[in-house]
């Protein structure tokens, strides 16, 4: 089958980027294109039409190449859940939860096969297969079990693209060494060098540019530069990071960084909103009196209210929700704001249940099945009839309990046409849904946007306004047209021709 490699000197590299453009930017020369990747290691997933997860990245890469996400374009994805173990799902389905060097021993052979057996089935329905590796190819005590990289490649004798990125510095210096540490057959499959995350004057760089094409005989296909508007990372070490360049920003959202935060892309639509200020508040930071505040999905709900508890979190939360706060609850964030969370088969703990936040009447037990689907229903507030969609993933099942909401005096509602979906109390201060991508729905966020500005005294926002896919299109236009700006395609297409 025709395919492309992408593999990386680093983590954090561009390769994601760079296979998310390429995809675009090969749908725009003809091309029906698929993404792929093996094995991904990631909080932040998907759920295809057919209830499969995968990685997030690999389903906004299937966007980008005008195509349906789908389990073969990653058909092994591993969910960290804390003591050094992983969630492991192979073919969208849950195999088990195993550490390294268990996975290695039990996992590898039946991984390698779900790959092949995954990229057989995208060979035959697409023209081309771009296909993008993990981490570094050249970690020397990992190679002989590396199931995504240059492992990928031989098998498809792939024209393969090394990423560098340059702001972490010692750009010359990771690229020789990734060269020199691979193996003689997976050196020459390597076509082609792109340095990314450029900053400054090319002049500058490219002496350094004619002496790496001179010393390892590979072009250098490219010198990208930074991308503004970067795509959704695949973990949570960045989110602290990212500075923050609006200064007219009417509200001011906090989320809570729980240790195993997951499906923060969730958050993409309220980035862009340009009268949203989005901060992260790690549990040992002082919560403030932002105008909402956001819990997140998590991997491991309880450990991560444990962690609430202990940091004093808990209480701020509780805290602000007395002051008349608004809170908003997702997946995780939701069972978190019940009462309790049962673990009858102790699936995240030696204890067989948890207090929660004792803010809505809820009890959630958690269960070895997995529920993961697609889902359209209609909201009924703030806006009753908004159709809305998105997706679920979890593990627990959330019921009300009819006596704490009569003890408690105040009515809750169900928040969708499917009761099992939400709850919302009579103030509309207090929100909780399993639906993930529910921002991605631009009436409903700007409906619950409304809903914040209205108690800060500040006009609506227009609600007729096209879902969040329509900016997600034109961010990948965006990225594609600055990388075929400033990348050589031909050398690796015409190995394809």
């Amino acid at each position: 089958m025709k395919s492309i490699m992408v593999v990386g000197t680093t983590s954090h590299a561009g390769k994601s980027s760079l296979v998310t453009a390429l995809c675009r930017l090969l749908w725009r020369k003809g091309w029906y294109v698929t993404p792929f990747k093996g094995q991904n290691m990631a909080l932040n997933s998907y759920v295809t039409a057919t209830g499969g997860e995968i990685g997030y990245a690999q389903a906004l890469q299937a966007w980008s190449a005008k195509t349906i996400p789908r389990v073969e374009m990653n058909p092994i994805l591993l969910k960290p859940q804390g003591n050094m173990t992983s969630q492991v799902i192979m073919k969208g389905q849950i195999a088990g939860v195993t550490n390294a060097k268990e996975y290695y021993r039990d996992y590898f052979e039946r991984g390698w096969e779900a790959i092949t057996e995954s990229l057989d089935i995208l060979g035959q329905e697409f023209d081309l297969v771009v296909c993008e590796g993990a981490g570094s190819p050249a970690e020397i005590n990992l190679k002989h079990r590396d199931l995504t990289n240059m492992r990928v490649a031989k098998h498809l004798n792939a024209p393969t693209i090394l990423v560098a990125d340059i702001e972490r510095g010692g750009v010359f210096a990771h690229i020789v060494g990734t060269l020199a540490l691979l193996d003689p057959d997976e050196r020459s499959l390597i076509k082609g060098i792109v340095i990314n995350k450029f900053r400054g004057d090319k002049t500058i760089l490219d002496p350094g540019i004619e002496w790496l094409e001179d010393y390892t005989k590979i072009p250098v296909l490219g010198v990208i530069p930074w991308f503004d508007s970067a795509l959704p990372s695949e973990d949570s070490l960045g989110l602290l990071d990212l500075p923050s360049r609006k200064k007219d920003y009417q509200l001011k959202i906090s989320i809570i960084k729980l240790p195993h935060i997951s499906n923060f892309t969730d958050f993409d639509p309220l980035e862009a909103e340009e009268s949203v200020l989005i901060e992260y508040v790690q549990p040992h930071q002082t919560l403030g009196y932002p105008d909402a505040v956001i819990i997140p999905g998590t991997k491991t709900t309880i450990a991560d209210l444990i962690v609430l508890e202990k940091s004093g979190m808990k209480a701020q939360i509780r805290e602000y929700m007395q002051s008349g706060g608004t809170i908003l609850g997702i997946c995780g964030g939701f069972q978190m704001l019940g009462n309790e969370i049962l673990d009858p088969h102790r699936l995240e703990s030696l204890e067989k249940s948890c207090e929660g936040l004792n803010l809505l009447p809820i009890t959630t037990t958690l269960k070895p099945e997995k529920i993961t689907r697609q889902r359209e229903v209609a909201a009924n507030y703030p806006q009753k009839g908004l159709p809305v969609d998105g997706y679920e993933i979890h593990q627990g099942y959330t019921e009300i309990i009819p006596h704490l909401s009569k003890q408690r005096k105040i009515r809750y509602f169900p928040l969708f046409s499917d009761a099992t979906l939400g709850l919302v109390d009579e103030t509309q201060s207090l929100w909780g849904c399993y639906l993930h991508g529910i921002f991605d729905n631009g009436s409903w966020r700007r409906a619950w946007l409304n809903n914040l500005r209205q108690k800060r005294g500040l006009s609506s926002l227009p609600t007729g306004i096209s879902n969040y896919r329509q900016q997600r299109e034109e961010l990948l236009d965006s990225l594609a047209d600055l990388v075929e700006t400033h990348l050589n395609l031909d050398p690796i297409l015409q190995i394809n021709n």
